[in-house]
């Protein structure tokens, strides 16, 4: 029995070794370091409400504070080296009810720069919920706190309830940040919110060309902060507004780039992008659910010919959750050694390649209860791009394995040695036993 267990252990030993060493590491290798250009530091301040309705104790049985401090030090402790980031208070140091002192309660709680962890908790840790809501002038202030500098800028604010101090309107006071040009972008969440807060948070972050998501949990406060903190050390890219069409026939035609649009509720929409012989066109969509909508709804990307006919899908699908739903696709385009296209619905007798026109269709299945308003469309986030094609024209895009038919073949004929060596052994084995 023993010598058996030990049979096995070097059988699956040389499988291994075969499998790893033996045909190499997947995918290319990495590449040297390269030295890192002076780029300036993006920048971030998280813009809290402490005002005293973040008392309540609604978020996951806790009080909508305590997910806010938890959330922050998770998101603390994964910033990236290069953000430089600040955190800015409103409502956290007057509990008086003067209405004009307590609308002028926002504070620098840490200033923008190099980030100190330990010492971003621990004044994170002495917040209390207190006062008023002035959000308005809140991000007046915190417009100021990342000025200077040509790195991405962006102001990340986190609110349970509406502005307490109008009439300075802060969706005005984002139309105006806007309106300097200075490339800020302000992105809002809302804890628990009700529709007019809703409302005026989705505002704010529209005007700056921002996000506004809907929280009611602990985790999903934690993953959407992190993810804006992160967003902000990506290179800037400014999305195009497009109005996709009801019909490929009359699409708009596009090219690699980054597009915004909005979409009716349960709505198709049609766009246009040439591919050439021998290039692969990827894209990729995501459909923001910025206010209240049914459970269980979906999200699919098509890429189709000019007449219909589905070359390939991707598709994203939730369950009622306020947020954003994603999904991409992949497409090929494999090199013809004849001048013309075959697979493509043009039928041009050129002697050129020509190039196929794909239509990506965007569809999704929100639905909303009967107070919601359906108008105007959910916000869509279209990403295309052209790239050149993999080296066959195999790719062997058939199931998505792409070069990994490689390791698939090689572990096929692996595990077929392995299974010859361990069936000898075991032959063996018997006829041992046999004999004795």
């Amino acid at each position: 029995m023993i010598t058996r267990k030990r049979l096995a252990a070097g059988a699956s030993a040389l499988l291994a070794a075969v499998a790893l060493g033996g045909f190499g590491p997947v995918g290319s290798a990495a590449a040297a370091d390269e030295p890192a250009g002076d780029k300036p530091a993006p920048k971030v301040e998280l813009v809290l409400d402490v005002s005293g309705s973040m008392r309540a104790r609604d978020i996951d049985g806790d009080s909508r504070m305590a997910a806010a401090k938890q959330a922050f030090n998770e998101v603390l402790d994964a910033t990236p080296e290069e953000v430089e980031l600040g955190i800015r208070t409103l409502g956290a140091n007057y509990p008086g009810e003067d209405r004009r002192t307590g609308c002028k309660d926002t504070a620098q709680l840490y200033p923008v720069g190099p980030l100190d962890r330990t010492e971003a908790k621990t004044a994170v840790a002495t917040l209390r919920p207190t006062g008023w809501t002035p959000i308005g002038p809140a991000l007046l202030k915190a417009a100021d706190d990342l000025e200077g500098g040509d790195g991405t800028r962006r102001i990340v604010l986190i609110s349970d309830g509406e502005d307490t101090c109008q009439p300075l309107d802060p969706c005005e006071v984002a139309r105006e940040i806007a309106a300097k040009g200075i490339g800020l972008t302000i992105d809002t969440l809302g804890l628990v919110a009700d529709a007019k807060t809703r409302a005026q948070l989705s505002c704010i972050a529209d005007a700056t060309g921002g996000t506004y998501t809907s929280v009611r949990h602990k985790d999903e406060l934690t993953d959407r902060v992190g993810q804006l903190v992160d967003r902000a050390a990506d290179p800037v890219v400014t999305p195009v507004a497009v109005e996709g069409a009801a019909q490929c026939a009359s699409a708009p035609q596009l090219k690699p780039g980054l597009y915004t649009d909005r979409e009716k509720f349960g709505e198709h929409r049609y766009y246009r992008v040439d591919v050439e012989p021998g290039k692969e066109l990827r894209a990729a969509v995501s459909v923001a659910a910025d206010r209240a909508v049914n459970r269980d709804y979906g999200v699919l990307l098509r890429a189709v010919t000019t007449h219909g006919r589905e070359i390939v899908r991707g598709q994203g699908a939730g369950d009622g959750r306020t947020d954003v739903v994603s999904t991409g696709l992949r497409y090929p385009k494999p090199d013809t050694d004849s001048g013309t296209d075959s697979g493509s619905d043009s039928g041009s007798d050129s002697d050129e390649p020509q190039a196929e026109t794909v239509c990506l269709q965007v569809s999704n299945s929100y639905s909303a209860p009967a107070s919601v308003k359906t108008t105007p469309g959910l916000p869509v986030e279209l990403t295309v791009d052209v790239v050149d094609g993999p080296d066959g024209s195999s790719d062997v895009a058939a199931f998505g394995l792409g070069r990994g038919w490689w390791l698939l073949g090689a572990l096929v004929v692996v595990g077929f040695l392995a299974g010859v060596i361990w069936g000898w052994l075991s032959r063996w084995r018997v006829a041992v036993w046999r004999t004795n």
